[in-house]
């Protein structure tokens, strides 16, 4: 991949919104980009165990808000599906669990941070609507770029 967000600011700046920079990878791959998929989950991550089991991610980056809640919506198994199935990335609003693992996995996985535990009771996600946080807001289509200098969203791919 032959981009910089970095120089994607600079070339464009009336195109760029740029998430805070409270989100580290925990993944593999350090440079991706995509297309938009979201998800809002209420702790429990069973919508998003059908995306990343069950769908090609071909080019695309899924976007999960868990309202920052401290339970952990990512773990080994879903990013072995994402990477099964081919996803760039995953972006939370929320935790993540098993970095041990997972760090070899070949898909991005932006936190904000771990937590060892997952919310078990089921409860329901909803998709492919607007969500907000980061300073960004997100909707399904929207553009991804992002490297070791940040993640940058735009409403379509620029390069």
């Amino acid at each position: 991949m032959d981009f910089f967000t970095a120089d994607i600011c600079d070339e464009h700046p009336d195109k760029v919104y740029v998430l805070d920079g409270s989100f580290k990878n925990y993944g593999a791959k350090q440079k991706v980009q995509g297309t938009v998929l979201t998800v809002k989950l209420d702790r429990n991550n069973i919508e998003l165990i059908k995306i990343l089991r069950d769908e090609d991610g071909t080019g695309k980056i899924v976007v999960v808000d868990a309202e920052d809640e401290y339970f952990a919506v990512v773990g080994e198994n879903l990013m072995k599906f994402a990477e099964k199935n081919n996803y760039e990335a995953i972006i939370v609003n929320g935790y993540v669990r098993d970095t041990e693992q997972i760090k070899d996995i070949s898909v991005a996985l932006f936190a904000k941070g771990t937590c060892p535990r997952k919310y078990i009771p089921m409860t329901q996600g909803e998709r492919g609507i607007e969500l907000s946080f980061g300073g960004v807001k997100f909707c399904e289509g929207d553009y991804i770029y992002a490297d070791n200098d940040g993640i940058i969203l735009t409403k379509e791919k620029i390069i």
